[in-house]
């Protein structure tokens, strides 16, 4: 193999008004993946994360100076990835218009969590979305409804990058002319460092007084905004910091955190980059405790000067994700998509750092079984758009992905809502159920396997402790 396909990768970049920056981290990917790298990280090149600080201890180590115009809340700024539309549920918009309470989306409870922290704290903290070209008209139309969420002189979003897939078999761009669309993939979220910098949104942040960014994921509405993080993170004077949270076995297939043996620095290990000789180690959670919750925070400063340095390269590391070019269809070529996690820049600056937080600040929708628990009376809606966990523990729900995966089907499996699940400790519906009105689960319960669609009756109380 040549670099005849980069070459032919940048010229449809380029013909598709792609940033000149994001070119460079691509052809930057593309020479590793010339040179063989894969992004492993064998078990053997790392150690374990011993102690890290936690936030339920940061009331006596960081400063008081949480409320007003001087604290570092003060100059933060929120980013939201908002770029996925939900495809593995079925939707065709973004995900973050998914109701999650009350007729309430991601977005609306977002924007609530927002407008109270400025309210609370006397502070700016503007909100700006990472959005996709696929997520974004549908999501500025959705925000022009919530004028005071806006903040004068800065945008409401930027958009990531995209990126050719590329053919497995030569390493050229791929061909789709059935959908031109599919022929592109997006750099996976560390796009996020490259999109802030060739948007100019870096450079506008910094030049409004904003030093800091705490960056989540839209559909984790645990990751409200904290001044006492801020104040933390702007007292350790770290280029870059991680939320994590202690695995559990249902943690065990997630990135986890972990030091690099070389040059003692932290750095973040997904599945992608697991030998498969190593998974015992990579899931063993008594090893490696800690796990990326993607809440991340960021010093800008420190961020612009290295990318200044690196020519706009940061050098996450490449994670090579091997699919079909039309996901739906397994006979559709083989294709390479180039990524990059955002939560991999942990290694990249020295003196970077971690904080383990409670597990109400990971609260993720990735399926439907996450959606029904969030919906549920397990959770409580606060005013300021925060969810309160009202049960004692959060119930495992496992449905079925053939008559629940898609979210059509889901709500019509629970026209009436999702069944009480404050006294459940795990609900698996492996059949064909519907649920009536009122239903409670109770225990540890399993609906079995069914022949033909059932329906559980409204009022039912399902106790697997009889």
């Amino acid at each position: 193999m040549t670099s005849e396909g980069l070459d032919q990768a940048q010229r449809k970049m380029r013909d598709a008004a792609v940033a000149e920056n994001a070119i460079r981290v691509f052809s930057h990917y593309y020479a590793q993946l010339l040179d063989g790298l894969t992004g492993v990280i064998p078990e053997e090149s790392i150690s374990p994360v011993q102690d890290l600080p936690r936030l339920e201890d940061l009331t006596s180590n960081t400063s008081d100076d949480t409320t007003g115009a001087g604290s570092a809340l003060a100059r933060t700024v929120v980013i939201k990835l908002n770029g996925g539309l939900g495809t593995s549920m079925g939707m065709q918009r973004a995900k973050s218009l998914l109701p999650v309470r009350e007729g309430r989306t991601f977005l609306d409870l977002t924007v609530a969590q927002v407008l109270a922290a400025r309210a609370e704290h006397g502070v700016a903290l503007p909100l700006v979305m990472m959005d996709s070209f696929a997520t974004s008209a549908d999501t500025m139309a959705e925000l022009a409804s919530s004028p005071a969420i806006r903040t004068d002189g800065l945008p409401l979003e930027f958009v990531q990058n995209q990126e050719p897939k590329l053919r497995a078999d030569d390493l050229t761009p791929v061909a789709w002319p059935a959908s031109p669309d599919l022929e592109w993939c997006p750099p996976g979220h560390g796009d996020l460092y490259t999109a802030l910098e060739g948007s100019g949104l870096l450079r506008t942040l910094l030049d409004a007084g904003f030093r800091y960014a705490a960056v989540s994921n839209v559909d984790n509405l645990g990751a409200a905004p904290s001044a006492t993080l801020a104040s933390w993170f702007a007292d350790t004077g770290a280029p870059f910091a991680m939320e994590v949270c202690e695995r559990t076995r249902a943690d065990r297939k997630g990135g986890h955190l972990a030091v690099r043996n070389s040059d003692g620095r932290l750095i973040l290990r997904e599945k992608a980059q697991t030998a498969s000789d190593d998974e015992g180690s990579f899931t063993d959670i008594a090893r490696h405790r800690y796990f990326n919750t993607n809440n991340l925070w960021l010093d800008l400063e420190q961020l612009a000067e290295a990318l200044a340095s690196r020519n706009g390269v940061l050098g996450l590391p490449l994670i090579c994700n091997r699919k079909t070019v039309d996901p739906t269809d397994p006979a559709s070529p083989e294709v390479l998509q180039l990524e990059t996690a955002m939560g991999a820049a942990i290694e990249v600056f020295e003196g970077s750092t971690a904080i383990v937080v409670p597990r109400s600040r990971f609260l993720p929708v990735k399926t439907t079984s996450d959606l029904l628990v969030l919906r549920s009376d397990v959770y409580r809606v606060n005013g300021d758009g925060t969810l309160d966990r009202v049960s004692p523990a959060t119930p495992l729900v496992t449905l079925a992905p053939g008559p629940y995966k898609l979210i059509a089907d889901f709500e019509a499996h629970f026209p009436h809502g999702s069944p009480g699940l404050r006294d459940a400790a795990s609900l698996t519906v492996d059949g064909d159920w519907t649920f009536g009105p009122h239903v409670e689960v109770r225990g540890d319960v399993v609906l079995p396997p069914t022949d033909e669609p059932r329906r559980v009756p409204g009022g039912t109380i399902l106790d697997a402790r009889g």
